[in-house]
């Protein structure tokens, strides 16, 4: 072949790869426009699904906060016998099961949200558990009353949980 053969069928190649190439370009732009649309679109159709649900989830949490704050345990749980450790195992045995009975509100829950949720819990828990151990609490209404001396002097770890469930719920707006 000769050089005017070669630059000839150059001359007709080069401008098709060029267009080609220019025309995939934008059809893959343009379809991935439309996909990322499509996506967005449904994301905000199941927003407005699962928005419902999620505030329930939050005022369930919310009442879970409230009925473990230890002020609320110790009035609404009275002593089943007078042993202090029977009584501690009692009120830690309703916190369990007011926790497993929202367990399942989680999913609906941002991961920070429900490891302090998780935290508070088990802060009451260890609230409670301390003050069984002090030598000076000797019955279950001695360990009623060390625990509100003690929420007299510092928070609830359930308060904190409920500011920042309060915190999230205002965002989800």
């Amino acid at each position: 072949m000769d050089s005017t053969t070669i630059t000839q069928i150059l001359a007709y190649t080069i401008p098709s790869i060029i267009t080609g190439a220019v025309a995939y370009f934008l059809f893959d732009s343009h379809f991935k426009d439309q996909q990322n649309t499509r996506r967005w679109l449904l994301q905000k159709d199941n927003q407005s699904a699962t928005l419902p649900l999620r505030l329930q989830a939050y005022e369930r949490m919310t009442l879970f906060m409230e009925r473990i704050n230890p002020s609320q345990l110790m009035v609404r749980i009275t002593p089943v016998s007078e042993d202090k450790a029977v009584y501690a195992d009692y009120v830690i045995a309703q916190i369990e099961q007011e926790f497993e009975h929202n367990l399942s509100q989680q999913i609906y829950l941002t991961e920070e949200c429900w490891s302090i949720i998780l935290a508070a819990k088990n802060a009451t828990i260890q609230m409670i558990r301390l003050a069984a151990k002090k030598e000076s609490v000797t019955n279950a209404d001695t360990l009623r009353e060390s625990i509100l001396t003690n929420l007299i002097e510092k928070t609830s770890p359930s308060n904190a949980a409920l500011s920042f469930l309060k915190n999230e719920v205002g965002q989800l707006w």
